[in-house]
Formats: structure tokens, sequence, C-alpha cells
């Protein structure tokens, strides 16, 4: 063979996930190759996911672990420092439009899921969630709902401001996706996660008013931005407010 020819190395293929041990569990942990990443990175998710470790380029499994053995501590504590998740079940207090609702099982084998407001909203006392059927379908019956509520709020929010940028999307879809809120995309389907519903109401509304503001302008440049603080004024704290605490979120279910 003339000297034309040289042969490449490969990049190691990585496997999706590696296990490690910590007080006794073991831990999942995500590996995500990135080839502009300069060093092993190491974080943890604050929605309840496990944690994940950028391999940068060159990375090999071997060297991928002992730097995970090597920040066990740190992962440990960080991991302790989380708010633990909570399921859809009896006596699980949970958010819905940003006001503190308690699950509660109805009973009986018939009927719909009820919110019933806290009585007094200065008081420690939370709403409540009344679910009816047994309690093995409380998550089931529970989310259903939930998704049929975001709807309802998202399709009313999505219609109000269409109107006032004088845009129509063609189809409104729920997801549940921890990568983002909402999308637009170029022939105007709007996508949304049903969590939204569970956050206080104006940012649903400023998330709605983002993505009508890309039927108008499908980037983030100046004019998409006057678009979406027109639709939506409150849009700098609804963006704070996610940031600070959208991964919360996604503890719930």
């Amino acid at each position: 063979m003339n000297g034309f020819f040289r042969l490449r190395r490969q990049q190691p293929v990585l496997p999706e996930e590696i296990t490690l041990e910590i007080d006794g569990r073991e831990q999942r942990i995500v590996l995500r190759g990135n080839p502009q990443a300069r060093r092993y990175i190491l974080r943890v998710p604050p929605d309840g996911g496990a944690p994940v470790l950028t391999v940068p380029k060159g990375g090999t499994l071997a060297t991928a672990r002992d730097f995970a053995q090597r920040q066990r501590g740190w992962l440990a504590g960080r991991l302790g420092e989380r708010p633990e998740a909570v399921p859809f079940a009896q006596g699980g207090v949970i958010p819905l439009r940003g006001a503190a609702h308690r699950i509660v099982a109805a009973g009986g084998l018939r009927g719909l899921v009820r919110a019933e407001p806290a009585p007094e909203p200065e008081d420690d006392e939370v709403g409540r969630l009344l679910v009816p059927g047994a309690a093995e379908h409380i998550a089931r019956k529970l989310t259903d709902w939930l998704k049929r509520e975001a709807r309802r709020d998202l399709e009313r929010a999505v219609a109000h401001h269409a109107a006032a940028l004088g845009r129509t999307p063609s189809a409104l879809t729920l997801r549940d996706t921890r990568s983002r809120w909402g999308s637009c995309t170029s022939d105007g389907r709007l996508s949304f996660s049903w969590r939204l519903v569970l956050a206080p109401p104006s940012i649903l509304d400023y998330v709605a008013a983002h993505e009508v503001a890309h039927l108008a302008e499908m980037n983030h440049g100046p004019r998409f931005w006057a678009h979406c603080r027109r639709l939506a004024p409150h849009t700098e704290e609804a963006r704070d407010w996610l940031k600070r605490e959208g991964g919360r979120l996604h503890l719930y279910g």
C-alpha cells in the first residue's frame, strides 16, 4: 500500500450509561460524547433525571469510569440535596397552576378528577385533587386529566396570542420533553410540554406566546423577541422562573 492513504483511528463507541455504587445503591450515569468538550464534566440535572457525564473527544470508557469514581463524594452530596420525586399517589402534594394540591383517592368506580382549591389562600392548608377509582389507577387517571387541562389552557392561550399576531397555527400537540417547554415547526405545528399546567398561569402564557411568535419569526432575533414581549410583557420574569424552577416540574408523576 502506498503512502497516499492513512488509516484513521475511530472514536471508540461509548455505552449509553454506566452504573456507580453510591451509599450502597446503584446509580445510573448517562454518558454523552461531545467533540467540542475539552474535559470530562459531571452534572446533576435538577429535574430528577440521571446524572450526565460529558466525555470529550478522544475520551475512553475506562477514563470516564475512573473520573466518575473520583467524583463519588461530590455526586452523593448533590444527589442528597436534590428534592425527592413526588409520585402521583394518595397523599402526594403537587402544584396545579402554581398552587399546591394534595392527591386524594375519592373512591368509587366512576367519575372525573376534581380540583378543590384551598379554603383560604393564606392558610397552611392546600387544595385537593380528588381522583376516583382504585389506588393503583391514580397515576394514570391524574396524568390523563392534567394533560386535558393543559390542552385546554394552551389552546386558549395560543388562540389569544395568535389572534393578536394575526397568525394561525396548523396544529397543537402535547409532549413530555425535558429539553424544551415548547416548539414550533416551519409549517406552523406547535408542541408543548403538558407539565406547563403545573406552573403558574403566567408561565404557560409566556411559553404559548413564545411559540406563537415563532409563527412570524422562525428564529430568536430582535424581531422575534419584539413579538414575544408584545404578546407577553412578563417574558423576562417567566424566563427567569423557568430557569430557576422549571426543572422541578419534572419531579412530579
